[in-house]
């Protein structure tokens, strides 16, 4: 999900930096140019460093400023399909809850929430189960799994749907509900046996 990345590009130095720390400046140049933008291959870009191995600057016919080149590590975040991720709800809607996940978004829609069946109560607002009485309301953390990915060409258009079905995700509290409910259950069939005999 998180990998990091050693590049190489160019960038320019506009005259009223000459008198600067061109490391500092370049380190700023890069950060504006590559933070928050999506890469194909890299993903989100979340952060700029060491920048190093700056070249001699060029001057172009017309251009004030000089040009040069440099290499650089970038952090990035590229979702990938049967992940396990865990995050906060940010939203939830009446056709599912929002997930943030490192610095996007991701949509568990409600039938992926839990195997159960969830109203929406909007005045809370919260998913809740009457059967086993288990909720999802905003600024729970929860684990999911990626299903899908669509990276486009920014954060805002790109899409990941989430899932929390499968045993062991969405709230860690689920878990211990639905131990308890196994034991009860077990219980009850251990009782009716004995009675048989």
């Amino acid at each position: 999900m998180y990998t990091m990345y050693s590049v190489k590009d160019t960038f320019k130095l506009p005259p009223e930096y000459f008198d600067k720390d061109i490391e500092k400046v370049a380190t700023e140049v890069l950060e504006g140019k590559y933070e928050g933008v999506i890469d194909k291959n890299m993903g989100v870009v979340i952060a700029v460093f060491n920048v190093r191995g700056i070249s001699d600057g060029m001057i172009y016919p017309g251009d004030p400023a000089t040009h040069h080149s440099a290499e650089f590590d970038v952090l990035a975040f590229m979702p990938k399909v049967d992940e396990v991720v865990a995050g906060e709800v940010t939203e939830l809607v009446e056709f599912g809850a929002f997930v943030r996940i490192g610095p996007m978004d991701g949509l568990v829609h409600v039938s992926q929430i839990t195997d159960e069946f969830l109203t929406y109560d909007k005045r809370v607002p919260a998913f809740v189960s009457k059967r086993s009485g288990k909720s999802l309301k905003k600024g729970d953390l929860v684990y999911a799994k990626i299903s899908t990915v669509s990276i486009k060409s920014s954060v805002k258009d790109s899409k990941i749907a989430l899932t929390m079905r499968p045993e062991g995700l969405g709230k860690p509290d689920w878990a211990a509900m639905s131990e308890s409910r196994a034991r009860k259950t077990k219980g009850r069939q251990g009782g009716s046996r004995r009675s048989q005999r």
